[in-house]
């Protein structure tokens, strides 16, 4: 609708109204995660969990009328089979910009149970949104090195400890886990240094993936597997905001999870060999469509 205005007035008035809707409803959010704390009753704190994920879909649906009064940005998905939001569904994709997230959640809001993200501790003290995520449950994880878990062996372990004891609270209503398991966003850079055996893409990392699916068990019953390409390179945030992304081609893949991924991941060798190979496996065929998406696009 707005779309004839200069990128800057675009990116500006985007930021504004986003700001306003996201302070519009850290609000009710708040005061519902409140009132869940405070009393202690299990029937209770479920009503107040889907009130909370109400608003924060309804926070996901007005960023995406933003959207699509600001910027003429086309996202063009394609999808092969089913979940709802009455599904525990696993959700994984690669990574390349902050705008991955908000790809993910205008395709698949309403679609299947509101997306929740482990994050970085760190991340907490963003201003507005660390509030929020405290509030919706999405788990804060700490994150230490391979040299600093050497120094300080007692601390081995406690990333999967935080992941039981997040998934423990999602085992209470249809909740839909975001992993982005390669770790941090691609870049060419990181792309060399990691060495990585795909053209595309960064090494993905299993811990993660495998902690949740061990500890939510039979409860996770569908994968979505998302594939993100950006035909013009990869955007910043700013890009976004301001309209300079023209075109977004996602394609989505829903499948159950096999039952043969569902197993103990930490204590169980053999299947944490089993379960690296088919997350390689999937990654090969990631990077591969990643391929065609880049083939197509250059004609």
């Amino acid at each position: 609708m707005l779309h004839f205005l200069p990128a800057f007035i675009i990116a500006f008035l985007s930021f504004v109204f986003y700001l306003i809707n996201t302070i519009f409803w850290v609000i009710p959010i708040v005061v519902f995660s409140i009132l869940k704390a405070l009393i202690p009753i299990s029937a209770w704190q479920k009503i107040l969990s889907y009130l909370l994920d109400n608003c924060a879909s309804g926070w996901v649906f007005i960023n995406t009328c933003i959207q699509r009064i600001f910027i003429k940005t086309k996202i063009h998905s394609s999808w092969s089979g089913e979940a709802t939001i009455n599904d525990w569904c696993m959700v994984v994709s690669n990574h390349q910009s902050w705008v991955d997230i908000m790809v993910l959640q205008r395709l698949l809001n309403g679609r299947i149970p509101f997306l929740k993200f482990f994050l970085k501790k760190e991340l907490i003290y963003v201003p507005i949104l660390g509030l929020a995520w405290w509030a919706l449950d999405f788990p804060f994880m700490k994150r230490y090195s391979q040299a600093y878990l050497r120094k300080n062996p007692h601390l081995i372990g406690s990333d999967f400890e935080t992941t039981r004891k997040a998934c423990e609270k999602f085992k209470h209503k249809p909740v839909s886990i975001m992993n982005f398991i390669e770790g941090t966003r691609f870049t060419t850079v990181k792309h060399k240094q990691s060495k990585s055996p795909f053209q595309h893409l960064l090494r993905p990392k299993a811990g993660g993936i495998g902690f949740a699916i061990s500890a939510m068990g039979e409860h996770l019953t569908k994968m979505v597997d998302v594939t993100i390409y950006y035909p013009e390179g990869i955007p910043s945030f700013l890009d976004f905001l301001s309209g300079r992304v023209k075109d977004i081609h996602v394609d989505i893949k829903i499948e159950p999870i096999p039952t043969e991924m569902n197993g103990d991941y930490i204590n169980d060798k053999q299947f944490k060999h089993g379960f690296q190979q088919w997350l390689n496996q999937q990654w090969l065929e990631k990077d591969a469509l990643i391929n065609e998406f880049e083939k197509k696009s250059s004609k």
